[in-house]
This record gives C-alpha cells, structure tokens and sequence, in this order.
C-alpha cells in the first residue's frame, strides 16, 4: 500500500501549501506498507535508490527546499540498519558520482496528504511534473524493475 504524506516536520495536520511553504519542517514523503514475504526492504532501498536522486540536497527536479530532501524514515531499528548498511555499502562502492545527502531518521509527525493527492501520477499523468518528472521515474522503474512492476 502507498500513501502520500508529509512527516518530520513541527507543524499538525499541516496543508501541502503549509509544507511547500518551508517553514513546517516537514518532508514530502510516501509511506509504505509491505509485505517482507512479497519484497524485502533492501528490494525496496534498491528501487528508491535507482529512480531517486539521492544526491542533490532538498531538490527533487525542479523542486527546491527542505521540503524535497532525501529521506528514509524507519519505524523499527532493523530497517534503520538495513537502510545505514544500504548507503554505506552504496558509498563504498561509488555507486554515484556524488555523496548520497540521504537522511536516515525515526519516522515522525506522520501526516497523510490531502486526497488530491494520492495516486496523483495515475489520476494526473499531462499535469506538467508528472510528465517530466515522474513519468520518466517511472519508465525507468519499468525498465529496470520489469518483475516488481504491477498496474
């Protein structure tokens, strides 16, 4: 299950123009729920760190701010170390040309975002982001994650 939200910030129930305000501290951000028996969190670790950039700090695209930083945010200490392992194996490795700006923190102030948008990309693949943003993340994702990918 995906859900789209807003987490690690001071403010309730804050508003998406609350958030890309900057002022709130929160992230934009997508909780999962998963099965560990469908997909492991290091299956998932490796799909967000192929069709992410966890390089460039708090910038998405052409979205900047603190609002658009690299995040994982765990709930347990085992994904908390699968998620410190990931990168540092990643870092040693040189997977990327630059130093992964990841932050690896507790989940908290979780806030789900308004209904406009979860399954935003489905219900808005012209708006302009979608096409040049996300739709190539999520041809690449199809490309390279042909197995894991579902309708």
């Amino acid at each position: 299950d995906v859900e789209s939200g807003y987490s690690n910030g001071q403010v309730k129930r804050p508003s998406y123009e609350d958030v890309c305000s900057g002022r709130t501290g929160s992230n934009e951000v997508v909780k999962l729920t998963y099965d560990p028996s469908d997909i492991t969190l290091k299956e998932i670790l490796e799909i967000f760190f192929v069709v992410h950039d966890a390089t460039t700090l708090n910038r998405q695209g052409n979205d900047a701010g603190t609002q658009y930083r690299s995040g994982i945010y765990f709930s347990t200490p085992e994904q908390k170390q699968v998620s410190e392992d990931m990168i540092r194996q990643m870092s040693q490795d040189k997977v990327f040309d630059k130093p992964i700006v990841t932050e690896v923190l507790p989940v908290a102030n979780y806030w789900p975002a308004e209904d406009y948008h979860q399954d935003y990309f489905a219900k808005n693949p012209n708006q302009g982001y979608c096409v040049a943003v996300a739709g190539p993340k999520v041809a690449k994702f199809r490309k390279t994650f042909t197995s894991r990918y579902k309708d």
